[in-house]
């Protein structure tokens, strides 16, 4: 028994010894063919299980999932492809916004869909990824032009945009010119763009409407840099005739009237307050200030300014002057000088008079407007014509003042009439003022 008891006592202390040297022995090396495959827990899920852990999931989280291996991101692809996943994470409430709340949580989820897209999709050509996300995205109709009840409160195609964006950051050019083909393609952009600019401003108003809510919202606004919105203001504009150019950059970016309709008679009829025209007014900036000069050349420009600022007739003298203020000086200084070159003196004269109005009116240094004045008056080559053209601002000037005044013989009542008017003598007042000081300065 002793015997026995001894050799029972061994063997136990001998198995003592092995279990803490356990460690050890895993230290061993396994090659890449002995390993498990980085996703065989999921392949052994059984796919009602894997399809409960994908629900559960945020919409970040199965993007970051879908990087681990090709096999879980076929998968991915397939589960986001359903109807059941689609209606409840896609098709979102984009008429119930109340709050900016709400809208930042909606702009939001669209960026979070964005970069679940974006990855998924990593190992497809280009023109595959597109064609795959736009067959499940043409399915929602706020994603659609000429399908959502309610165009103008609705934030379908700002989403779609920031999901765009998203989607193609860090793309080349050749990639992103694919991706505005892809879209014009499928939407009929151009043939639906041909249709506002060859017929009559205001005539198909529905169409024009969506035309600047989809440019705007997907490809042009939520580029906040200006070489990208610089790249796909020129891909919309650049396929047309000047002529069309510039009745497509007024449906983009000019004023509308509170019904919807883009204000084609509101700049011609009417006098804007400075938001109805500050849209345009960076559109313009926008496009004269390509540094390479490309696209878009100073006499490119100011020939898209010339042909806009006519239709559907000669603008409202006050909205034309406003917007070159709102240009700035560069813009405003080339397009009088234009005209000066060409002897156009009286619209000259007409324009600075009211450019003189706009300083007053909206609180800009009535310095501005003498310096633009001596600007323009240094093209002129000879003493003679520079007296001319001074001669023809003062009797401007007294033209307009007079017209004013019979506008208010006619209509005692016209209040806005009446302050312009009065405007307009104070503006004469320190811009004659101005002068003279720079005069007496000089000397």
């Amino acid at each position: 028994m002793a015997a026995t008891r001894r050799k029972y006592t061994s063997t136990h202390t001998y198995r003592l010894r092995c279990s803490r040297r356990r460690p050890y022995t895993c230290r061993t090396l396994t090659t890449s063919s002995q390993s498990e495959p980085a996703d065989g827990f999921f392949e052994k899920l059984p796919v009602e299980v894997f399809d409960l852990i994908l629900d559960d999931l945020s919409v970040v989280e199965i993007s970051v999932l879908s990087m681990v291996s090709k096999s879980i991101c076929n998968y991915i692809v397939g589960h986001v492809s359903t109807l059941s996943w689609r209606e409840r994470m896609i098709f979102q409430k984009f008429h119930n916004c109340t709050s900016p709340t709400d809208e930042v949580s909606v702009m939001g989820h669209s960026r979070s869909l964005g970069l679940l897209f974006k990855r998924c999709t990593l190992l497809l050509p280009t023109k595959d990824r597109l064609r795959f996300i736009y067959n499940r995205f043409s399915q929602v109709p706020c994603f659609t032009m000429e399908q959502c009840s309610l165009s103008a409160g609705c934030l379908g195609f700002s989403c779609y945009g920031v999901f765009l964006q998203t989607l193609i950051a860090g793309w080349d050019e050749l990639e992103c010119h694919r991706v505005f083909n892809f879209l014009c393609e499928f939407t009929n952009l151009p043939r639906k763009i041909e249709a506002v600019v060859t017929s009559k401003p205001g005539a198909c108003h529905k169409l024009e409407l969506q035309i600047r809510l989809f440019c705007r919202g997907v490809l042009l606004d939520p580029w906040q840099g200006r070489q990208d919105a610089l790249f796909w203001l020129t891909r919309i504009l650049k396929p047309w005739p000047m002529v069309s150019q510039a009745r497509l950059l007024f449906i983009l970016y000019g004023p509308l009237h509170p019904d919807g309709k883009v204000g084609w008679q509101s700049v011609c009829e009417g006098v804007l307050p400075p938001c109805g025209l500050w849209d345009l007014a960076k559109a313009i900036i926008l496009l004269h200030g390509d540094q390479d000069a490309r696209d878009w050349s100073t006499d490119t420009v100011l020939a898209i300014f010339s042909e806009m600022t006519v239709v559907p007739q000669l603008w409202h003298m006050e909205n034309l002057a406003r917007l070159l203020v709102l240009c700035g000086n560069a813009i405003c200084y080339s397009v009088l000088a234009s005209k000066a070159i060409n002897g156009r003196i009286f619209e000259i004269s007409r324009l600075l008079v009211y450019l003189i109005l706009v300083c007053e009116k909206d609180g800009y240094c009535m310095n501005w407007s003498v310096k633009m004045t001596e600007q323009v008056c240094r093209v002129f080559p000879s003493a003679s014509e520079k007296w001319s053209f001074i001669q023809s601002v003062e009797n401007t000037l007294s033209d307009v003042t007079m017209e004013m005044c019979e506008l208010m013989a006619g209509n005692r009542n016209d209040l806005d009439t009446f302050q312009s008017l009065c405007t307009l003598l104070n503006a004469s007042a320190h811009f004659h003022t101005e002068i003279v000081y720079m005069f007496l300065k000089d000397n």
